[in-house]
């Protein structure tokens, strides 16, 4: 039987979603205490491979089990959680079709990179700090010109990770805005699908239009040239957060 998971999880202490050798993952950790209490070994597919530091409030994962269904399935969360790390949480699971992929049968995911200017030991790795000065200079017009450009447009080789496997660099933009406020600062994306890097390689680029280093116009060219050395740096992974994963209702069981 399958299943879907969802879960959050603080990056800060792993290196990234996907399992590594010698290197602790979240996708690892997640396999070895549901195999222990399941009796039996379980593989674990995310819907996205999170780079190291990188934050998730809605992750989903799905698995295949025969023994989970000997479970209530509230008691098991309860217990999984007792014994996963404090920066990992089990919310919930489900039974979906036989081959539903939380990869692949996502139809839109959603991404938060945070920025503040108030240095809070509370809030160590979960934003990235900016000086009150640069807070105070990201011009909110500017970025937001630059988001509804960033929407006319398909695809985004200029904001991937160079060497990446994928077979094809078209995103569709769905919503890209942004707020600021007090000391924070969120920008916010939803795509069907994102590249690898590709959401901080954009909110490095936006950010350097909302500063005044080149006019929104020049995200067009940007875009259009396919190349990563055109864009703007990509910002620190600690201030980005997975937000959500959206499935269309027919991958549920019956």
């Amino acid at each position: 039987m399958r299943y879907f998971v969802n879960l959050a999880y603080r990056g800060t202490n792993y290196n990234g979603w996907q399992s590594q050798k010698n290197a602790i993952s979240v996708q690892s950790v997640l396999e070895a205490h549901f195999s222990t209490i399941l009796k039996e070994e379980i593989k674990i597919t995310g819907c996205g491979r999170t780079d190291t530091g990188v934050h998730a409030k809605n992750f989903t994962a799905h698995f295949d089990s025969d023994n989970f269904r000997k479970f209530n399935t509230e008691n098991f969360i309860q217990r999984i959680n007792r014994f996963l790390p404090s920066d990992i949480a089990i919310y919930d699971i489900y039974p979906v079709k036989p081959g539903a992929s939380s990869r692949f049968d996502a139809v839109s995911r959603t991404y938060e990179y945070h920025i503040t200017c108030k240095k809070d030991p509370f809030n160590k790795d979960l934003s990235y700090l900016i000086s009150l000065k640069k807070f105070n200079e990201i011009n909110m017009e500017l970025f937001l010109k630059a988001c509804s450009i960033l929407k006319q447009h398909s695809d985004f080789t200029s904001f991937s990770k160079t060497g990446t496997q994928t077979k094809t660099n078209v995103c569709r933009i769905i919503e890209a805005t942004a707020i600021k406020e007090e000391n924070n600062f969120i920008f916010r994306i939803t795509a069907d699908r994102f590249l690898r890097n590709m959401v901080r390689a954009i909110t490095g680029t936006l950010l350097d239009i909302a500063w005044g280093k080149m006019p929104p116009e020049a995200l067009n060219d940007i875009i259009l040239s396919k190349n990563r050395s055109s864009a703007g740096r990509s910002m620190p992974a600690q201030g980005l957060f997975l937000i959500n994963v959206e499935y269309d209702s027919h991958i549920l069981c019956d």
